[in-house]
């Protein structure tokens, strides 16, 4: 990609993070990196309370006998979990923090489309988790991360009103994000950058903003229909008095199902930038990965009948849903060979990014493997409410968004920043990361296949020996997650200044000064080539070496 008019790095050139260094400045400030600093922050916090839930809980399982903790404070804690992990972690993760960064770097441009409005978003996720702390401080909620009808309605004694609130103020975040990424893709595009030179994080963005402005008011339409039973007692979801429980299932799924693609479409964004990148090799049917992302966004509105086997859909219907899940899956498989492609030939360095990167291929691909067992619905209908479950969720969750989060931050960190980090310690996080996930969650397929029910603390003797090793795993998974603390924290106060292009990437973002300046660049830029500069998948090394360090002459 050539362009002209980029911002090098001179000396004297103020970058965003010495434009007002008051606490004022950064609480009102509209610029979009620190807006994305700010997010980080917050998620931050709530990652580690999810994280802390997620420790007593694996604690907890340890022994059968569930001494540690009473049945309702079990409950509590993995509704406690369920709610910060899903809602104030995966959600917003990549959008809201590399996605604010990057995005308008990314498209040359000096700012997102609505910049007061990107600032109001911000604040309504910080009042939103507020609300989520109120509950847990007031006595917690018991209903599971789900909301499920008639418990969280009629029987449920916790919070739920409160955590239902939470919810739903960080549902009009989320829209507020997805509204401002679209028009900013639309409108704020360099001279120069058509549509298929966007590079395939923008498209990324671009579709799970799509996602989120069209199914999270759904979701926002059920709290509050809970909200309408739970204060005033209108028969909505109580079949005593006409109302159907099942209805709420279906408004519930009909979000959560394009939710996972929430967490996830980002992540696919990331991990395409760094494999590219750190191969040293072009997109691998490039068009082909736009499609498929788009084709995920659009089919995933229709598959959230699997979810619903048991609860009484007719066999049709249940044919129907199985067979678009089955769908579903095709552009993912797409995604992962189209990754191998990229790879294939390439010049791989193992830096720490790119081993996240490839956690992330082998993780999602188990997740997405496993999910084909459960869009088939005799397998469905034996593992429901099982461990089996709960590992194919984390696998596609966790295992695969948080693994391209802690990627994408570390292959950005230099430009977010300015400084480096340690990749020595980094590449250890990284395959630590990637031992310490399947040895906590692979377990838990097999214990869900013998009949491990989910969300039970006391259960048969004979499934110890696969909670212990999950729980020994989560020990390692947890020393994994807090390690980049340390050592990205310490690159703030001594690292090396980094340079503004170390990774030798294409990308727009890249071409000017780490960290950037408040205006991003200070001249336009034009665009006159393609997103990845980088070896033809099809060239000798010879030539694609000769390439890759050919100078790059502005347009």
């Amino acid at each position: 990609m050539t362009k002209a008019g980029l911002l090098r790095r001179e000396e004297g050139v103020h970058n965003y993070l010495t434009e007002g260094t008051t606490v004022r400045s950064w609480l009102a400030s509209t610029d979009h990196k620190r807006i994305a600093i700010l997010y980080a922050a917050s998620i931050t916090l709530f990652f580690f309370v999810g994280g802390a839930a997620a420790t007593i809980m694996r604690a907890e399982l340890i022994h059968p006998a569930g001494d540690f903790l009473s049945d309702e404070s079990y409950n509590r804690l993995f509704t406690l979990h369920g709610i910060i992990m899903v809602w104030f972690f995966l959600v917003p993760s990549i959008p809201t923090t590399l996605g604010n960064f990057l995005l308008p770097l990314m498209i040359g441009a000096d700012e997102l489309a609505f910049p007061k409005l990107n600032l109001f978003s911000w604040y309504l996720f910080v009042v939103a988790g507020v609300l989520a702390l109120l509950a847990i401080v007031a006595g917690g909620v018991d209903t599971g991360w789900t909301f499920y009808t008639p418990l969280s309605t009629m029987y449920a004694n916790g919070n739920v009103l409160l955590a239902a609130a939470a919810v739903f103020v960080s549902g009009f975040s989320t829209i507020s994000t997805g509204i401002n990424f679209i028009a900013t893709v639309h409108l704020m595009r360099a001279r120069g950058m058509t549509w298929f030179r966007l590079p395939l994080f923008v498209w990324a963005m671009y579709a799970v903003s799509l996602v989120m402005v069209l199914s999270t008011p759904v979701l926002a339409m059920a709290l509050t229909l809970i909200f309408v039973e739970r204060a005033f007692g209108l028969p909505i979801f109580n079949p005593l008095y006409g109302g159907d429980p099942i209805l709420f299932e279906h408004l519930f799924w009909f979000y959560s199902h394009p939710a996972v693609y929430i967490m996830v479409i980002p992540a696919f964004g990331v991990v395409s930038e760094i494999i590219a990148c750190e191969a040293r090799r072009r997109v691998f049917g490039y068009q082909f990965m736009v499609f498929a992302m788009l084709a995920i966004a659009i089919i995933g509105f229709t598959v959230w009948g699997h979810h619903m086997f048991v609860s009484g859909e007719s066999p049709f219907a249940s044919l129907v849903f199985s067979f678009l899940s089955f769908i579903v899956a095709v552009p993912s498989a797409i995604k992962v060979f189209n990754w191998t492609g990229t790879l294939y030939r390439g010049q791989i360095r193992f830096t720490a990014p790119m081993l996240y990167a490839l956690g992330f291929v082998g993780l999602f691909t188990l997740g997405g493997l496993t999910g084909l067992f459960l869009a088939a619905i005799p397998i469905d209908v034996h593992v429901t409410d099982t461990y089996f479950v709960v590992a194919h969720f984390h696998y596609i969750m966790v295992g695969g968004a948080v693994s391209a989060f802690f990627g994408g931050l570390h292959f950005w960190w230099p430009k977010i920043t300015g400084r480096l980090y340690s990749e020595e310690f980094a590449r250890f996080a990284a395959i630590l990361m990637f031992f310490g996930f399947n040895f906590t969650f692979f377990p838990q397929f097999v214990m869900g296949y013998m009949g491990m029910p989910r969300r039970y603390h006391v259960y048969p003797p004979e499934f110890q020996p696969y909670h212990v090793m999950s729980s020994t795993g989560a020990a390692v998974l947890a020393a994994a997650y807090v390690m980049p603390l340390f050592y990205l924290g310490w690159s703030l106060i001594a690292g090396e200044r980094a340079p503004d292009n170390p990774h030798e990437a294409t990308g727009l973002e890249w071409q000017t000064s780490s960290p950037p300046p408040k205006e991003n660049f200070l001249e336009p830029v034009v665009v006159a080539n393609d997103p990845y500069g980088y070896h033809p998948w099809s060239a000798p090394l010879d030539e694609a070496d000769q390439e890759a360090h050919a100078p790059q002459e502005p347009a």
